[in-house]
């Protein structure tokens, strides 16, 4: 299939972009896309593709930006229920870190979580996917962590790949069994770290290596929530240590309420990100501007949660950082499936440009997935996943928000309308 004369065609080409290189669009005017089997094959001006393929069937962009799908590198999209209830305290005040003491917050997901068949998850967590997909994102992380004993977390785990298999939105799993302490542990997180470690986590080891699908060769990562009332910085060095031990690569929550040092571990251990980093230090973001280690920013959750201070991101820009944007989300503080809303707030509150904000939700957010070698960009040998907006300038993403400017996805060279249904090349 030949996609030809988009308007603007940003190919983000040239791989993960660093502090003042982030927003490098690599914008070709006129441009298109020639895509075999799935795959990039040639990208150029639009005369010249026509004529050199002129049989190829065809879809006319004329009046549009196409730009790669977006990729979303931190979400919690397996759970059950809802905390609508939850959401009318905060708004009256009651703090998020309140809510959790009191039995609230992650710990109420977990009990509607454990007691949901594997198929009410899958129920509840499809029209999720498909939301996503519509508002076009194409790939994404998904966590476990409502789930908090090994089988519960091993079985959300299933949940995820059984709805990667069902496609079309393509899931980079994580395992998150450090995201609380569980009921069966309060007042002592020191029980429930000796269980990660001695047990949960040498169990996903062997389910994985009995249960990994062939498309997914890289081990899921492991994450550890590192903040004050979770996991303390000892008891997460300790967690990630073990799974580093145990062949799997390492994210981690960090800075979300207070600093705790959590990043430099991140970057100390090799993570390929720290996510969150709303109170994070100036030592931590000169160790993150140092390394490959992805800064995450999630701006949805503080937005969620009614609080006036975001990620530093230019100051992670300034110290040379890698930057990248996803939605958090979750039931409890960022129930939001739209990167295009990411992109509208970050370039508000983050004070991105919309052509920074675009980079950190495509090439950079692939790298915090340690997939950027094959999405996150528009570049010959790569997955054919793109997005057709229904403008002809990518600055409305950033402009505008609350509507959706994605026209059709492109999922490994399929055309999709963003009701999610196929729509058939030539059309």
């Amino acid at each position: 299939m030949l996609i030809h004369s988009a308007s603007q065609l940003l190919t983000l080409a040239g791989g993960p972009q660093r502090g003042s290189r982030l927003g490098s669009l690599g914008i070709l005017e006129n441009g298109a896309v020639l895509i075999r089997a799935g795959k990039i094959i040639e990208v150029g001006p639009t005369y010249e593709l026509l004529h050199a393929y002129p049989a190829e069937p065809a879809l006319d962009v004329s009046g549009c930006a196409v730009l790669p799908g977006f990729v979303d590198p931190h979400t919690h999209l397996i759970w059950a229920g809802d905390r609508a209830a939850e959401f009318e305290k905060k708004m009256a005040g009651a703090k998020y870190m309140e809510i959790l003491a009191a039995g609230g917050g992650i710990l109420s997901t977990v009990n509607r979580t454990r007691a949901a068949s594997f198929d009410e998850l899958l129920e509840e967590t499809r029209p999720r996917l498909q939301r996503m997909f519509a508002y076009g994102t194409t790939t994404a992380e998904a966590k476990t962590g409502y789930g908090l004993e090994t089988q519960a977390e091993l079985r959300l785990l299933e949940a995820i790949l059984t709805l990667d298999g069902e496609g079309p939105l393509e899931l980079a799993p994580t395992f998150l069994g450090a995201h609380a302490i569980p009921p069966e542990f309060k007042d002592h997180s020191g029980g429930y770290t000796d269980l990660l470690c001695q047990e949960m986590l040498p169990a996903l080891r062997g389910w994985w290596d009995g249960h990994r699908p062939s498309s997914l060769v890289k081990p899921p990562f492991v994450d550890v929530f590192c903040e004050t009332g979770a996991f303390d910085l000892a008891q997460t060095r300790r967690i990630l240590t073990r799974a580093r031990e145990l062949g799997f690569p390492l994210k981690l929550h960090a800075d979300e309420f207070d600093n705790l040092g959590g990043a430099s571990l991140a970057v100390e251990l090799g993570a390929v990100s720290a996510d969150h980093l709303v109170k994070t230090s100036a030592a931590d973001i000169a160790a993150l501007g140092k390394s490959d280690t992805v800064a995450v920013s999630l701006p949805c959750t503080p937005f969620g949660l009614a609080e006036s201070d975001y990620s530093p991101a230019r100051k992670i820009l300034q110290a040379d950082g890698l930057l990248a944007l996803a939605t958090d989300c979750n039931p409890g503080t960022a129930w939001c499936e739209s990167m295009q809303f990411v992109i509208a707030l970050a370039c508000r509150a983050l004070k991105l440009t919309p052509a920074q904000a675009i980079a950190a939700a495509t090439i950079n957010a692939a790298h915090a997935l340690r997939r950027a070698d094959r999405i996150g960009s528009i570049e010959p040998g790569k997955q054919a996943d793109l997005l057709v907006l229904s403008v002809p300038d990518y600055r409305h993403l950033g402009y505008r928000f609350g509507t959706n400017l994605v026209q059709q996805v492109v999922k490994r060279g399929q055309v999709f309308t963003v009701d999610g249904r196929a729509h058939p090349a030539g059309v």
